[in-house]
């Protein structure tokens, strides 16, 4: 199924605007096995949250309340919509466990840390931003209103 074909059926069977539009399309990470792995906690309702650079977007373009995205697999095939519900800026540094439990990916600060840490350093290379301690991290916490 297209992306768009994806989407209409989405907004065909919720109801919504046919004018609707979404913010992005993406999948998770930067490698299959963690796009995967990621992707299975999203639709299991373990992940609930997201964090990015807040340098990944463009000025004005961050998600906030409200926006809607679809999530593909690695090989982009559209899995689920996900809805934005809250939107927090803070600088990696003093991101702290009980917020970034919400991604349902680790079991302690450390381990987000250095996976993030390695994630932003990966992804500032692709796009063209530094990692530093102080970078300001896009929390976004979201709910899964869409599936197939």
């Amino acid at each position: 199924m297209t992306i768009e074909s994806f989407w209409q059926q989405f907004l065909e069977q919720t109801g919504r605007d046919a004018q609707t539009k979404y913010l992005e399309c993406f999948h998770f990470d930067l490698n299959e096995r963690s796009a995967t792995e990621l992707l299975a906690l999203v639709l299991s309702g373990k992940k609930r949250a997201t964090a990015s650079s807040l340098y990944a977007f463009p000025p004005g373009e961050a998600p906030k309340p409200g926006d809607l995205s679809i999530v593909t697999d690695w090989v982009d095939n559209p899995r689920c919509v996900i809805e934005t519900k809250s939107v927090q800026v803070i600088p990696f540094c003093e991101m702290t466990f009980e917020i970034c439990s919400r991604e349902g990916e680790d079991e302690c600060l450390e381990t987000w840390q250095a996976g993030h840490r390695r994630f932003f350093s990966e992804d500032g290379k692709e796009i063209g931003y530094e990692f530093t301690e102080d970078m300001p991290v896009i929390f976004e916490d979201f709910e899964v209103v869409y599936r197939v």
